[in-house]
C-alpha cells in the first residue's frame, strides 16, 4: 500500500508552468517549431540541469523556454502537468507563469494566457482538478517593465486571479515593484511575491509592507529573524516552501538540513510545493515522501501541511470545503 504522503490530497500553490517543460516535451516542440536546441538529445539536456545556484537554473529555464510559440505550445505545457500531478493527487493548483519571458520574445501576451486558461478548463473538466492562473514579474527587470505587463494583461484579466514576483532574488528587492503591486490591488488581484529562498530576511518585511503579499513564495530564511517570525505567525502569513527545490539551489546541503519542521513547530502556514519540477526532479509526491523520510513528519505533520495549502488557496470557500472533506476522508 502506497503511503499517506502520496495517497493524500493536495493542493499546489508554488509551481511555475514553464518549470514544468519536461526534456521529452522540450525536444518535441522544438521540432514542432523548427528551433534549434544546444543539446543533442533528451539525455544531454537532463546532464545539464545540475545547478549551482539559482542563475544557473534560471539561465537553462529561460533558454528551454524559447520552444513555447504557440498558443497549442502553452495548452500542452499545462496539459502535460495536469495530467501529470494528477497521478499525484493533486485537486488544486495555482499556476505562477512569467509572460515577460515570452512577450520579450513576440509572442503575443494572449497567446501565453488563452493557451494555459484552456488547459486548466480540460484539467477541470476531464480531471477534476480546480485551478487558477498568477502572474508573476521577472525581479530582474525593472518596476515600469512591470507596470506595462500587467496592463498589457489586463484584456486578459478573466483569465487569472493574482499577481507575483519571481526571477533572480539577490540584489533585486521587493521594493521596486511597489507600483506593479499597487496597480494589482486596485484591480483586485491577489498579490504574492517571492522572498525569502536566497535573499535576506528584509526582503519579506519589504513583500509585506511594500507589496502587501497575502502569501510568501519560498520563506524559509524567515527563521534569522525573530520579529519576523512573529509577524508572519501572528497574521497567519503562508509560506509556500519548495524542498526538493531547496536542495537543487543549495540553499540547503540535504534534505535533512531542511528547516520545514522548524517552521512548523514556531507556528507558521507552512506549505510543501514543487516549485520547477522538470528541473528540480520532484513533483507533488516526490517533495511529500522524500520529506517524510528525511525529516521525519508524522502523518499529523503531513496533514497539517496540507490542510495549511488549502486555507493558504485562493480557492472559494466551497471549494475549500470539498478540499477539506477530501483530506479528511483519506486516512
Amino acid at each position: 500500500m502506497t503511503s499517506f504522503a502520496a495517497r493524500m490530497p493536495k493542493v499546489e500553490l508554488h509551481l511555475h508552468i514553464e518549470g514544468t517543460l519536461e526534456p521529452e516535451l522540450m525536444f518535441e516542440l522544438a521540432a514542432r517549431n523548427g528551433v534549434t536546441l544546444p543539446y543533442a538529445s533528451v539525455e544531454a539536456l537532463r546532464a545539464a540541469y545540475d545547478f549551482g545556484n539559482l542563475q544557473d537554473f534560471l539561465d537553462l529555464y529561460y533558454q528551454g523556454a524559447a520552444v513555447l510559440l504557440k498558443e497549442q505550445d502553452f495548452f500542452d505545457l499545462a496539459w502535460a502537468y495536469f495530467s501529470r500531478v494528477h497521478q499525484d493527487n493533486v485537486e488544486h493548483a495555482e499556476l505562477f507563469f512569467d509572460p515577460q519571458t515570452h512577450t520579450e520574445r513576440g509572442v503575443a501576451m494572449g497567446t501565453v494566457i488563452e493557451g494555459l486558461a484552456a488547459a486548466c478548463t480540460k484539467a477541470h473538466e476531464e480531471l477534476g482538478i480546480s485551478s487558477a492562473l498568477i502572474l508573476c514579474f521577472l525581479r530582474h527587470l525593472d518596476g515600469a517593465a512591470a507596470v506595462k505587463t500587467l496592463t498589457d494583461a489586463m484584456p486578459f484579466r478573466e483569465h487569472f486571479i493574482g499577481v507575483g514576483l519571481d526571477s533572480a532574488e539577490v540584489g533585486n528587492p521587493p521594493e521596486g515593484f511597489r507600483d506593479a503591486f499597487e496597480l494589482a490591488g486596485a484591480e483586485g488581484l491577489h498579490r504574492v511575491a517571492h522572498a525569502g529562498e536566497e535573499g535576506p530576511p528584509a526582503y519579506i518585511w519589504g513583500a509585506l509592507d511594500a507589496l502587501h503579499v497575502e502569501r510568501v513564495d519560498h520563506g524559509v530564511r524567515c527563521l534569522e529573524d525573530e520579529a519576523l517570525v512573529a509577524r508572519l505567525s501572528r497574521e497567519r502569513i503562508p509560506l509556500t516552501v519548495c524542498p526538493l527545490s531547496n536542495v537543487k539551489l543549495r540553499v540547503f546541503d540535504t534534505l535533512a538540513d531542511h528547516n520545514l519542521t522548524a517552521l512548523l513547530e514556531a507556528g507558521l502556514c507552512a506549505t510543501v510545493n514543487s516549485d520547477d519540477p522538470a528541473y528540480f526532479g520532484g513533483y507533488m509526491n516526490d517533495n511529500f515522501v522524500q520529506c517524510q523520510q528525511a525529516l521525519g513528519l508524522s502523518d499529523a505533520q503531513l496533514r497539517l501541511l496540507a490542510d495549511n495549502a488549502i486555507a493558504a488557496s485562493f480557492a472559494s470557500e466551497a471549494r475549500k470545503a470539498e478540499l477539506r472533506a477530501s483530506l479528511a476522508s483519506v486516512r
